[in-house]
């Protein structure tokens, strides 16, 4: 069953446990923790958010946010806030203190997929193939990002460097961008101000290449797509240039993260993979397998 063994392996892992917290009446998709780490916001099928205190002997649940009228795809704690995103199109902001809802954000006409937020807007993705923009404080939708010809999954929002005078970040000048990634199997750029797309990324499987996670380098001029393609991509953010192709999976990427020069990938395949980078080659450092039981998992390097 493994390098590890199953049964040491489900010993060991069975200590990690600290506690289990029940009360929802579905699966739960999504979480998200506060900046001081005190409340956990767990979002579900059951329509329903509730936040839990990680700061009390056994994790209370200290409010449950009721409103949506279909399932809960993302969530968010900004500040005193909750965000949440829905299927039934709608994103709701929530006083984290009274459990009310307080805005109510319309306009999407699908499911929301994807959610970010920069203090001052909020920015979704949906199944209705486009991205929008909204007013933190208002709720007034902002801007709309309309280009790509299936629905919208990941974002990244890159704000403006000051110190960019030359413009290598951004061809047209030092202005904030967001980055969408679509199930067309493409990447965009687009400028914030103008909502115009500057960039389009193409490279990745248009049959099956529908891009499932995007990270930058911590420049911000590398931009990394994985898709369910079976393959990681790096571009020239500027430009728009592919710059390699990283295979080695085989199944969909789902999830990344780029730190330093390190870039780890997770994947329908059960494997998550350590690549390290530089100008000349790249190379894969590490390969979890990982096979999840009833209540442990066992991993090989």
């Amino acid at each position: 069953m493994g390098g590890c063994g199953s049964k040491n392996a489900a010993g060991k892992n069975k200590s990690f446990l600290i506690e289990t917290m029940a009360g929802h009446e579905k699966g739960i998709n999504c979480m998200a923790l506060s900046e001081d780490g005190s409340v956990l916001a767990t979002g579900s099928e059951d329509k329903t958010a509730r936040l839990w205190s990680t700061k009390t002997h056994n994790c209370e649940c200290i409010g449950i946010l009721r409103g949506h009228e279909e399932y809960i795809n993302c969530i968010l704690i900004e500040d005193c806030y909750v965000l949440t995103g829905s299927a039934d199109k709608t994103i709701r902001k929530w006083d984290v203190s009274t459990c009310e809802c307080v805005l109510i954000c319309r306009g999407h006409t699908s499911i929301i997929y994807r959610m970010i937020c920069t203090g001052d807007f909020i920015f979704t993705s949906s199944y209705d193939c486009t991205a929008r923009c909204w007013d933190f404080e208002n709720g007034e939708c902002l801007r709309v990002f309309r280009g790509h010809k299936k629905f919208v999954c990941p974002l990244i929002f890159i704000p403006a460097d000051d110190d960019d005078a030359d413009g290598t970040l951004d061809m047209e000048g030092a202005n904030d961008l967001l980055i969408t990634g679509s199930a067309d199997a493409t990447a965009r750029k687009w400028n914030f101000e103008t909502g115009k797309c500057l960039t389009v990324f193409k490279g990745h499987d248009h049959r099956e290449g529908a891009i499932m996670c995007m990270a930058t380098d911590n420049l911000g001029r590398v931009l990394f797509t994985g898709s369910a393609d079976k393959t990681v991509r790096s571009w020239n953010l500027a430009r728009g240039e592919q710059l390699k192709v990283f295979e080695g999976h085989t199944g969909s990427v789902i999830c990344m993260q780029v730190i330093n020069k390190i870039m780890y990938t997770g994947s329908a395949d059960h494997t998550a993979r350590a690549w390290v980078q530089s100008w000349r080659f790249t190379r894969v450092i590490k390969v979890i397998n990982i096979r999840w039981q009833s209540s442990s998992f066992e991993t090989d390097y």
